[in-house]
């Protein structure tokens, strides 16, 4: 079921399935609510799950020229009060970790759990910031272009091949988003702070999920800051890049389903 809520002005559109426990999922960058389809067709048996179109992506409006952390975590918490949710389990891919780590930061008591999926805990760098300010100025210019050189890259080599459909299928939904709510994303990316404490101290369980493959998120430095805690649970796809919702999607919703479950019985 499609429901909304309005924000500083703006819509922002979610989606509610299932009964029980609640289990909140945030996509990453130029995705929308559809990549957790296969996940909320499996997860919604059991649990009631909430996926939410973060601003300027999927159905939801831009809200403002930079779209941090902090205010796309204040977004999950206006949805789940309208739902009348004191507590879920939330999991974010890629940037939609970054808003799971400022959430649990933010709302610790509002958690059973959380995890980061293709995800991590460190701001960016000097030279990091230096590249998001570059890509903005591509986006600006040449949208189209960017895009179809970025998401394939999300991809194991050996996949690239293998799921072209479905990445065909990614750049096209990415094409339909407006260059504000691109830009958006990024400047607020740039300017995320460090968050590994909130992994750390961390109070309820924690899932990484890895591709040995991503060159995104170096491998070494996610294992370093997933074995900070003994609350993390950590799941290396050993065939996947940025991209194992779609990679290895059923092992993918194995370790999630697993993780849930896990959540729900402390």
């Amino acid at each position: 079921m499609e429901s909304k809520i309005g924000y500083l002005g703006k819509t922002i559109f979610y989606r509610v399935e299932g009964e029980g426990e609640t289990v909140v999922f945030l996509h990453g960058f130029m995705e929308d609510v559809s990549m957790w389809d296969a996940f909320v067709k499996s997860i919604s048996l059991n649990y009631q799950v909430i996926t939410i179109d973060i601003p300027g992506h999927g159905k939801s409006d831009n809200i403002d020229i930079v779209h941090s952390m902090e205010l796309m975590a204040d977004i999950v918490k206006e949805v789940l009060f309208k739902e009348n949710k004191a507590k879920c389990v939330l999991i974010g891919h890629s940037l939609g970790g970054y808003i799971t780590l400022a959430f649990a930061e933010k709302y610790p008591n509002m958690l059973k759990g959380f995890g980061l999926f293709h995800s991590h805990t460190l701001a960016d760098t000097p030279e990091a910031k230096i590249n998001r300010e570059r890509t903005i100025a591509i986006v600006r210019k040449e949208k189209m272009g960017f895009i179809n050189q970025f998401i394939p890259s999300l991809f194991a080599k050996e996949n690239r091949v293998l799921l072209k459909a479905k990445i065909d299928h990614q750049i096209a939904l990415a094409n339909k988003m407006q260059s504000e709510g691109i830009i958006a994303a990024l400047a607020g990316m740039k300017d995320r702070p460090l968050r590994i404490d909130v992994v750390a101290e961390s109070k309820v369980p924690v899932l990484f999920i890895l591709g040995k493959q991503d060159e995104r998120i170096p491998f070494e430095k996610a294992m370093a800051q997933a074995a900070t805690s003994s609350m993390v649970q950590i799941n290396i796809l050993a065939n996947s890049g940025h991209m194992a919702w779609l990679e290895e999607q059923a092992e993918s919703i194995a370790i999630v389903n697993g993780f849930v479950g896990l959540c729900q019985s402390n």
